[in-house]
């Protein structure tokens, strides 16, 4: 991973698979990595953050290696369930915001949750409801 806009193929296959049930998402380039979105919302975003080249993510997510970055909305209460420790962080902007380190071994029915709550937190009522 050279850049920080390379994310594997794999993640992002398993990316597509989730936000392919989610009404209306789509998937685009963000400045950096990959995004999807509800409208003009983004609910997630993925990226390859290399410590000492990213700042803020870099920093926060404490990170020694380059690594995939995902970053996702969350519920208040959930927050800082999430943030209290590894694989997840406080992003670097945002107050809703929470960063992932997607390592090996992630629990992608666990994203799958994780993104389907940040789509509908972001989602018009009537799509957010279609969500189960």
């Amino acid at each position: 991973m050279s850049d920080r806009a390379d994310v594997p193929d794999e993640v992002l296959s398993e990316l597509r698979k989730i936000c392919a049930g989610l009404p209306e998402s789509r998937e685009e380039p963000a400045w950096v990595g990959t995004r999807w979105r509800i409208r003009a919302r983004t609910f997630v975003h993925v990226f390859t953050a290399h410590p000492g080249q990213d700042g803020a993510y870099s920093r926060a997510a404490e990170l020694t290696e380059p690594t995939v970055i995902m970053t996702f909305r969350a519920q208040p209460e959930e927050l800082e369930a999430l943030v209290s420790g590894e694989p997840f962080f406080r992003a670097a902007w945002g107050h809703d915001v929470v960063g992932m380190k997607v390592l090996a071994g992630v629990d992608w029915v666990e994203v799958g949750e994780l993104l389907a709550e940040s789509y509908r937190k972001l989602a018009p009522a009537k799509l957010a409801k279609l969500v189960g």
